[in-house]
């Protein structure tokens, strides 16, 4: 005797079954006689040089020579010059030039922002610019005469532009821009050295 349970296991895989034969049914049916189908004639490529394209037959040998629209008018403006340019706002007015150069002579140079050092700190500043830039001139002055590779060129021109600023700072009393400066040229002419 069957239990429930193989009566519904069964039933999936007779519908499963049932339903493909079907399927193929209908395909064949769809499908139609392969004796009775109806194919394309060929059409030989060779021969596609020399066929003509044929001329549609006139509809109606009457044709009416009178032009349908020879009544109307358009009333349209003509397209705008591409020489005039429509400007939305005024042109700006021209200053001459003369009272420019006369605004440069009146007009002072550029401030500098540097912070207001104590006595101490300018003399502890100054020490520590003029140290670092006594060893990256030693550092550098190792260099000279010596073969050096293209990272070692560049490191050698950054440090004599390091020490350049760090002089012109100093000149001007930056003292906190000229350590800065002195401590870079510093530390690179040591990488330099190292290099060598």
């Amino acid at each position: 005797m069957m239990t429930t349970t193989q009566l519904w296991g069964s039933a999936p895989r007779s519908c499963a079954g049932s339903l493909l034969i079907a399927a193929s049914a209908c395909a064949l049916l769809v499908s139609g006689c392969a004796g009775r189908q109806v194919k394309a004639k060929r059409f030989p490529w060779s021969t596609f040089a020399y066929t003509r394209p044929l001329a549609p037959e006139a509809a109606g040998e009457q044709m009416d020579e009178t032009d349908p629209l020879a009544d109307v008018v358009l009333d349209v403006a003509p397209p705008p010059s591409a020489l005039a340019i429509a400007r939305s706002v005024p042109p700006r007015p021209r200053v001459a030039s003369g009272t420019s150069a006369q605004n440069d002579a009146n007009k002072p140079g550029v401030p500098q922002i540097a912070p207001q050092l104590s006595a101490a700190e300018a003399n502890a500043a100054q020490q520590q610019t003029n140290q670092s830039l006594s060893v990256a001139e030693r550092n550098i002055g190792a260099a000279e005469g010596k073969a050096l590779n293209a990272a070692q060129q560049d490191l050698a021109s950054k440090v004599r532009s390091f020490m350049a600023e760090a002089r012109g700072a100093a000149q001007i009393g930056d003292w906190t821009r000229a350590r800065a400066a002195a401590k870079k040229a510093e530390v690179l002419s040591q990488e330099l050295a190292g290099s060598l």
